[in-house]
C-alpha cells in the first residue's frame, strides 16, 4: 500500500484539510444557512470548503474522481471508475456548525477502487486532526491512538443517534438499556472517536456514505470493525445522493458482536 502515488495523496489530503480550518473557525456559528430539498442544512462554508479542497487536489491528481455531497453535478448515481477517488463531507454536523455547537468536522476519505483506505478528519471542537488507515496506524493529533478493547461495564460509552424511522426504535432499545449514550450530532465524529478510543462503540441508523467514508479507515487502522446491517456498502461502486440511509455498528470485534446481538432483539 505504501506506493509513492498513495503517499503523495495522503500528504496532500492533510495539507488540503488543514488549509480550510481557519475558514471553518471563522464562520463557526455565523454562516448563513439554507435548507435543501432533502431537509438537510447547507451553508456557504460547506460549498466553499468543498470547492477549495477539490480544487487543490484536482490540480495535483487530475485523473482522480471527486465526490462531495455539496458539489455533485447530478443527483443520478455516478459510477466510480478511477483507481483513486475522494469522498468529502465538508462539514459533518452542519446543524451544529450553523447554530454554534462545536461538534462538527471536515471529513475527507481517500479511496482505492471504491474502498476507503485513508481518512483525514479535522475535529473543530478539539482543534485536532485525526488521520490514518490500515497499515498506517492512527494519529489523534499528536497522540497515537486506537480502538478500545476494555471489557463492557456500566461506564461503557456508545455514540448514538436516534432513528429517523421510528419503526426502528425497537431495534434501538437494547442498546439504550445496556450502555451509556452520547449523541454529538456528527456521525463522522462518533466513528472517529471510536477509532481514537474516546468512545467504546457507536450505532447509527440515518447516515450516508459521505458521513462515514473518512472515519471507516480510522477505525480499521487499529483492528476495529464497521458492520453494515442493511446491506454492504463497500467498495463504493456509485456515488449516489439518493442512497438509502445506512444502519451500522462500530467498535472492537467484541463490541460489534454485542451491539449486533442487542439490535437483533
Amino acid at each position: 500500500m505504501s506506493s509513492s502515488e498513495l503517499l503523495a495523496r495522503i500528504a496532500a489530503a492533510k495539507v488540503a484539510v488543514l488549509a480550510q480550518t481557519a475558514l471553518l473557525h471563522r464562520e463557526f456559528g455565523r454562516a448563513e444557512s439554507k435548507w435543501k430539498s432533502d431537509g438537510t442544512r447547507v451553508t456557504a462554508t460547506d460549498v466553499a470548503i468543498s470547492e477549495n479542497i477539490f480544487r487543490e487536489l484536482a490540480t495535483q491528481f487530475p485523473a482522480d474522481q471527486f465526490f462531495s455531497e455539496e458539489l455533485a453535478a447530478t443527483e443520478a448515481p455516478i459510477p466510480v471508475t478511477a483507481r483513486f477517488s475522494w469522498v468529502l463531507d465538508p462539514i459533518d454536523g452542519t446543524n451544529n456548525f450553523a447554530l454554534g455547537f462545536p461538534h462538527c468536522a471536515i471529513s475527507l476519505a481517500l479511496c482505492e477502487h471504491g474502498e476507503p483506505i485513508y481518512g483525514v478528519v479535522y475535529d473543530l471542537s478539539r482543534r485536532v486532526l485525526i488521520h490514518g488507515g490500515p497499515g498506517f496506524g492512527l494519529q489523534d493529533g499528536a497522540r497515537v491512538a486506537g480502538v478500545k478493547r476494555a471489557a463492557f461495564s456500566r461506564e461503557t460509552l456508545i455514540g448514538f443517534h436516534s432513528p429517523s424511522d421510528k419503526q426502528l426504535i425497537p431495534m434501538a432499545s437494547g442498546v439504550l438499556s445496556h450502555f451509556k449514550i452520547r449523541g454529538l450530532g456528527s456521525a463522522t465524529l462518533h466513528l472517529a472517536y471510536v477509532a481514537a478510543g474516546i468512545l467504546d462503540g457507536c450505532v447509527d441508523y440515518n447516515v450516508k456514505i459521505w458521513d462515514l467514508a473518512a472515519a471507516i479507515p480510522l477505525v480499521r487502522a487499529t483492528g476495529g470493525e464497521v458492520h453494515f446491517l442493511n446491506g454492504e456498502q463497500l467498495p463504493m461502486r456509485f456515488f449516489d445522493l439518493q442512497m438509502k440511509p445506512i444502519i451500522y455498528v462500530a467498535g472492537g470485534p467484541a463490541m460489534c458482536a454485542r451491539l449486533r446481538e442487542l439490535m437483533s432483539g
